[in-house]
């Protein structure tokens, strides 16, 4: 009886692994990526997100720097205005776009994001970590 019992769980049991065994658990679903919305930016964004932003139309991107840092690299198809310059070439800034400003670490382009909001910008946002953080992530660099 033993023996019979024992066939009977092998049997069983190599039922279920040959008919369990084919099966594979359906793919999770991969969403699509969405789409940032610009205008819900924050008054900080980080490298990733300016990297993903930084080619639409609606994206205008300063670098504050000195012209000797910019061109010791800078973000591709990036608009250079040195931050002393910032005051007298306001009129060059975009009010129908989000500006993104830039600088070496964040430091600078926070202090002009800060003077922007005062003379009434309010679609200016800080990339945080500046060039240093960008090239740290890998992104892409002109020199």
């Amino acid at each position: 009886m033993m023996k019979r019992t024992i066939w009977i769980l092998l049997a069983l049991l190599t039922i279920t692994l040959v008919a369990c065994g084919g099966q594979t658990a359906p793919a999770p679903a991969v969403e699509a990526p969405q789409e940032i919305d610009v205008a819900m930016l924050g008054p900080d964004v980080d490298v990733q997100t300016v990297a993903a932003v930084k080619d639409r139309d609606d994206v205008f991107i300063i670098d504050v720097r000195e012209q000797w840092e910019y061109d010791e690299g800078h973000i591709p198809d990036i608009t250079l205005i040195p931050m002393n310059e910032i005051p007298n070439r306001l009129d060059e800034i975009p009010t129908d776009k989000e500006v993104i400003v830039t600088c070496r670490s964040g430091n600078r382009s926070g202090q002009v994001t800060d003077y922007l909001r005062e003379q009434g910008f309010t679609n200016i946002h800080n990339m945080t970590g500046g060039i240093l953080e960008w090239e740290a992530a890998g992104l892409p660099v002109d020199k």
